[in-house]
């Protein structure tokens, strides 16, 4: 029995599904990207292997490399101020709102270097991209053993001293689309003060014009990128992590509001979506 029939209408069905269906293009482009995900990072894995010989943050620039290309097959533009605020000689730490999986995009697009990220213990498990985010020197915390989290966080506040590393850290602690930002975890902000080195806030504008889980939609758009003054740390104490949190927190959220409802230069409202949480 011909198998060629078969697969050609199930292919032709498919492609009728993605034209025809928001559902079906919204998971069709979810799955592309997954796949660009795993695709990329055996890629970007090997070359890393073959240019540096192992785990090093050199790897970073190229993986930003490599990641930077995904905005061309989804149609995504940044548009980004202040970026010359994370070009600092010394170690930092830089926060920022955590949306959607797209965020390593609009992270990879305005990476500085020397910086690596702080992530959850699970994603070292997931293949090809655990193996690239290991290569990167991406620092893996269990968060269901805090004893294991305020260990390592404690390694990496001497390793930023002594390598001069930037850390990449997203202190809301899970992804958040609610059109706010959520209250901060106060881990980045105990390793900025026990390295007593300055906090670097970026925001993104909301995703929700072009991205949104709720309806299906994922189309072309642009996101705003904005990289706030570095909030210093120097002389501060564990006594002032409130305070810190408090701070960053306001600023990043006004900020977030105001450019997420900016208008798009079609004319749409970009943060159509967000609301303040009451």
């Amino acid at each position: 029995m011909e198998l060629w029939p078969w697969v050609s209408a199930a292919l032709l069905l498919l492609v009728l599904a993605v034209q025809l269906s928001r559902a079906a293009r919204f998971y069709a482009k979810v799955g592309l990207y997954c796949a660009l995900c795993l695709g990329t990072s055996a890629v970007a894995a090997g070359v890393c292997a073959l240019r540096h010989g192992g785990r090093t943050v050199q790897n970073m620039s190229i993986i930003s490399w490599f990641v930077r290309s995904f905005k061309y097959v989804y149609g995504l533009r940044f548009k980004v101020q202040g970026r010359q605020k994370l070009e600092v000689e010394g170690p930092c730490v830089i926060i920022s709102n955590h949306q959607s999986i797209l965020d390593m995009m609009g992270l990879m697009e305005i990476l500085p270097k020397r910086c690596v990220q702080v992530a959850k213990r699970e994603l070292l498990f997931l293949g090809p991209v655990g193996l690239i985010m290991y290569l990167g020197g991406v620092f893996f915390i269990n968060r269901q053993r805090s004893s294991t989290a305020v260990s390592v966080m404690a390694d990496l506040g001497e390793r930023m001293i002594r390598e001069n590393l930037k850390v990449w850290i997203y202190p809301e602690g899970t992804r958040n689309d609610n059109g706010d930002l959520l209250p901060f975890k106060k881990g980045a902000f105990y390793l900025a003060i026990q390295a007593q080195v300055p906090i670097i806030p970026v925001v993104y504008s909301s995703f929700s014009s072009f991205y949104d889980v709720q309806t299906k939609l994922f189309t072309s758009g642009t996101i705003k990128v904005q990289v706030l003054d570095a909030v210093p740390t120097c002389g501060l104490t564990v006594a002032d992590v409130p305070k810190l949190v408090d701070t960053c927190h306001q600023a990043m959220r006004a900020t977030f509001l105001d450019i997420s409802t900016q208008p798009q230069e079609n004319g749409v409202a970009e943060g159509s979506r967000v609301q303040p949480a009451q």
